[in-house]
């Protein structure tokens, strides 16, 4: 479906502009956004795709960013008002995306926000390319994204400390859309609605987050859960952390 890209996200971009602007004029006091979903590609720029060399890889990233530069051309045309850069499972690729993004303003299109969200695969607390949560967040900051956080993989019980952390680092919005607990043998999520709701509440009672949402196995009534679970209760406040130069490769570094 290669040759369908740049289709496929201006009809889809284009959609849901139709769509949100239809609820906004029933309710224009809860406006609703589109954010652009950018999502991972088949191909890593931080792996090896040989055992056998460490150096192999199967694009560069000039490919990546050609790649990404026509999904987000076609999405700015069809109308989102954001770009969401999402299930990051690599972060070079993920600069790719942000480069595309931000080139945009250079060709005359109108600046959009950024945002941005990792993902976590396992118990070890890393993205797919070996990066801490802090790691990660010190190998995009650069972006200026005005949400970062990580979503997929991991239900909301195993991603809480991750967020958690990004909560503590990053000196921006906290957005994060685990799924509906770990999938059983079948593929299926057996995470009730309730359950969902309960594991956010505490987040945001917590203090640790501003955006909240669903990715994997969630339903509406998922999401319904969710927003009466944290009703009423005040979103993360952004930390200032002192200036410091902070670098990233696995392991964060901070220089004071």
């Amino acid at each position: 479906m290669g040759a369908a890209v740049r289709d496929t996200n201006l009809a889809g971009a284009r959609l849901a502009r139709e769509a949100a602007d239809r609820w906004t004029a029933k309710t224009p006091d809860k406006p609703r956004f589109v954010a652009g979903s950018i999502g991972p590609l088949n191909r890593m720029l931080s792996m090896s795709s040989d055992v056998n060399d460490p150096g192999a890889r199967l694009v560069t990233f000039d490919q990546v960013y050609d790649a990404y530069r026509e999904q987000v051309v076609a999405l700015h045309e069809g109308g989102v008002d954001l770009f969401l850069i999402e299930t990051i499972t690599d972060t070079l690729n993920c600069k790719a995306a942000i480069k595309a993004v931000l080139d945009l303003e250079d060709e005359g299109y109108e600046p959009l926000p950024i945002w941005i969200s990792g993902t976590i695969t396992d118990r070890s607390g890393r993205t797919l390319s070996g990066q801490t949560a802090e790691a990660f967040w010190n190998s995009v900051k650069h972006a200026k994204p005005f949400a970062v956080g990580f979503n997929c993989a991991l239900g909301a019980e195993l991603m809480r400390p991750h967020i958690a952390e990004l909560a503590r680092v990053a000196d921006t919005l906290i957005a994060a859309y685990p799924n509906a607990g770990l999938p059983n043998a079948f593929g299926e999520y057996d995470e009730e609605p309730h359950q969902t709701g309960a594991h956010l509440h505490e987040w945001a009672e917590s203090g640790l987050v501003n955006i909240l949402g669903g990715c994997c196995g969630t339903t509406p009534d998922h999401i319904a859960h969710v927003a009466q679970a944290v009703a009423g209760l005040k979103p993360r406040v952004v930390p200032e952390r002192p200036k410091a130069m902070r670098l990233a490769g696995l392991e964060p570094f901070e220089l004071v």
